[in-house]
């Protein structure tokens, strides 16, 4: 069997914040790509502003470089399960993964997650333990964690042999040796590991065409571009193929466009073959997990499974007294056109109308997968309001399932009984226990989705901030009965419009815990706090303070009220019971009830209870 030994197309995988797109960055810095003049930012594959600033990846990247005169393709997958479809896709597109672990953290959630797709495809790995100039790294603990992790995970011989690279990414060095002291200046230990190890591609380039499709880009000059790899044959700009649909049919189209990745560029070319990872466009609506193949020879490839979405929640068009006063796109159409936009390139989202007016049921992979979008489009100058995230409920074996999600818990001891009690409320079941040294415990459970939903904040509070939660997407399981999860404190809603006062705010504060300050602009049906009772309670926050003619005898006090906490738009979202909305626009974000008038909402409130 021929091989193309000229390539070698990898992944690298890690949980949230192991450090793979440094570590991409150094691979890129430390090939024989870039001009030696050129300098390139951090972290410079997460090119998209709300990726830099969270420090996440959100979208696989497709890059290439060059060593010893192999190119080398690397693709930059998410660690944030709410992004798993990206990763099982890209796993299509490979041979082989590097398994990034942090030398400290060691094996998390979404480390099990992700090697869990990459050894369901029969991937070669290789295991770099990063950060291991971290203090309290244990290198070689880590190493025995990741390894019963591939045992755990069923993972076969030939996998288990997997080759090991120390490395700081951060500082551009690695070694073979868990010494930190052995480090050296140089990514050639993992670049020489990845020729040695990864099975270069097989070469079949002189039998008929199949490409697959396995991501999704769009551009304003070219359209929809097909991302993906090329399993059999050759392809040339201008020639007549077929995309074979999901749903059976046939199309035929002409290749205006083939692109090749290197460095941090998309470069056109005019030929690819077996084995290479391009971008095709000229059809106008190609989807992920379609074949392109010969018009005369249309022989598909397996499609590929994308995870179903497990959240949804109401997008709607924004009817608040302050409706489009900040925002530029208000109209129910602006927003019905940007998210059909978004199911261009977000083959894991769902856009479904609802039978409301103004109103589409958007479904998604998690509560970040869902604030990401709404975070972009508020920047973009959209103003939209959002009801309570819900989860999506699947018939499985003829039985109603929930998802089911496995989350793990890093916790100073002081904290660990509050948390099994608080996480025994929302029905989670404790799996494991263990204490981790250094005063910490970790605790694994498995707990349904629906009652992680705006457990963050009280994990937070819970924890005084040292705690660390990590969860993902485990199964769906049979539905928890007569239990419905959600915020048990009532809001404190104000019943007029107007600025709020210092004054009306000290009469108020003790009632709970309030969301803005004073000289903030509100209106009646506006939530400006949580109640510490367990019902809502109408708040007038504009009244201002008498003037008399009299003054009081004493020292008069300045004025002052507590810090108000301000949320941000996934603790906002968290908060939300069914009766309230999320409103949210390019500079405020505001919760609601749905019905603002106070006394009307309070015959709805008696009707709901009778």
């Amino acid at each position: 069997m021929k091989r193309r030994e000229d390539i070698r197309n990898i992944a690298i995988i890690a949980h949230v914040d192991h450090g793979k797109t440094t570590l991409v960055n150094e691979l890129l810095k430390q090939s024989d790509t870039l001009p030696e003049h050129m300098e390139i930012s951090d972290r410079a594959m997460d090119s998209n502003a709300i990726e830099k600033e969270r420090g996440i990846t959100i979208l696989s990247k497709n890059t290439a470089v060059e060593y010893r005169g192999t190119k080398i393709n690397i693709l930059d997958t998410p660690g944030h399960a709410d992004f798993g479809g990206e990763v099982e896709r890209i796993m299509k597109m490979v041979d082989g993964v590097l398994l990034v672990v942090d030398a400290y953290e060691g094996t998390m959630p979404q480390t099990r997650f992700v090697l869990k797709k990459a050894l369901e495809q029969h991937l070669t790995p290789i295991v770099v333990i990063n950060k291991i100039d971290r203090p309290g790294a244990r290198p070689e603990e880590v190493v025995d964690e990741v390894l019963s992790l591939f045992i755990d995970l069923g993972a076969d011989e030939n996998q288990l042999e997997f080759p090991v690279v120390y490395a700081s990414a951060i500082n551009g060095t690695s070694s073979y040796d868990s010494d930190p002291q052995k480090q050296e200046h140089t990514m050639n230990p993992i670049f020489d590991t990845i020729l040695k190890t990864i099975p270069a591609p097989i070469d079949n380039s002189d039998e008929p065409l199949q490409f697959q499709v396995a991501m999704l880009d769009y551009n304003d000059y070219v359209g929809r571009i097909g991302i993906g790899r090329i399993f059999r044959g050759r392809i040339k700009l201008g020639d007549q193929v077929s995309v074979l649909k999901l749903n059976g049919d046939k199309q035929n189209f002409r290749v205006t466009k083939i692109f090749g990745f290197f460095g941090l560029k998309r470069q056109e070319v005019e030929e690819a073959k077996a084995g290479d990872l391009i971008g095709l466009s000229g059809m106008e609506d190609i989807f992920v997990g379609e074949t392109v193949a010969p018009v005369d020879h249309p022989e598909a490839l397996p499609i590929l499974r994308i995870d179903e979405p497990t959240l949804r929640m109401t997008f709607l068009a924004n009817d608040s007294p302050f409706a489009g006063r900040e925002g530029k796109l208000v109209t129910a159409r602006k927003i019905e056109d940007r998210l059909k936009q978004q199911l261009q390139t977000d083959v894991s989202l769902r856009v479904e109308d609802s039978d409301q007016a103004g109103a589409w049921i958007v479904s998604g992979r998690g509560e970040l997968h869902l604030s990401i979008l709404v975070e972009e489009m508020r920047r973009e100058g959209f103003e939209l309001q959002l009801s309570r995230p819900e989860v999506i409920y699947q018939e499985v074996d003829g039985e109603l399932c929930e998802p089911f999600e496995l989350v793990q818990i890093d916790t100073p001891d002081a904290y660990v009984g509050s948390i099994i009690d608080s996480l025994a409320q929302r029905k989670g079941e404790m799996q494991n226990m263990e204490s981790t040294g250094n005063g910490q415990t970790r605790l694994t459970f498995l707990t349904p989705s629906r009652g992680l939903i705006g457990y963050n904040s009280e994990f937070m509070s819970q924890t005084g901030g040292y705690g660390i939660m990590n969860h993902t997407f485990e199964k769906y399981l049979p539905v928890i009965r007569n239990w419905e999860p959600g915020r048990r404190s009532g809001a404190l809603v104000s019943i007029n419009q107007g600025p709020s006062t210092t004054y009306s705010l000290q009469s108020v504060e003790d009632r709970g815990q309030l969301f803005i300050g004073a000289g903030v602009e509100v209106y009646e049906g506006m939530i400006i706090g949580e109640s510490n009772r367990d019902q809502d309670i109408a708040v007038n926050v504009t009244k201002g303070k008498n003037l008399t003619n009299t003054r009081a005898a004493g020292k008069d006090h300045a004025a002052a009220i507590k810090t108000p906490k301000k949320l941000s738009l996934e603790q906002s979202i968290e908060f939300l019971n069914d009766d309230e909305y999320c409103e949210v626009t390019p500079e405020s974000i505001r919760l609601r009830k749905k019905i603002l008038n106070t006394n009307e909402r309070r015959k709805a409130d008696k009707h709901r209870q009778k």
